[in-house]
């Protein structure tokens, strides 16, 4: 599993003021864990920073970890919101990740934080 701890965060430039950020990771990969076969998805997020904000080469190796990892998407989905969540303590973020079809079925995954 990905080490969280890869995250970094910079200081939040306007911290009084409230604007959203919005970050696309179309590329996402993962394998999955009954068939071992490789999920392609994109991971949209969306937040609104208190104090800090991601720092985007730290989310891209982050994300990167997941590559050969087995994992169901309703898992890696919430997995990431909790540790960016924990990363940089946003005011709220919203995670959705979108799966390529497999079998004529796509899939699509929305958490947000906090949970209301």
């Amino acid at each position: 599993m990905p080490d969280p701890a890869v995250l970094e965060t910079f200081d939040n430039p306007y911290p009084d003021r409230e604007y959203e950020i919005e970050i696309d990771c179309p590329e996402f990969t993962s394998v999955c864990p009954k068939t071992g076969q490789p999920d392609f998805g994109a991971i949209n997020i969306t937040y609104i920073a208190d104090r800090s904000c991601i720092e985007l080469k730290s989310l891209k190796l982050y994300l990167q970890g997941y590559r050969n990892e087995g994992i169901f998407y309703e898992a890696v989905t919430n997995k990431i919101l909790d540790d960016l969540v924990k990363a940089c303590a946003p005011r709220q973020m919203t995670l959705t990740s979108q799966w390529t079809p497999r079998g004529g079925i796509s899939t699509t995954i929305t958490c947000q934080y906090p949970d209301d």
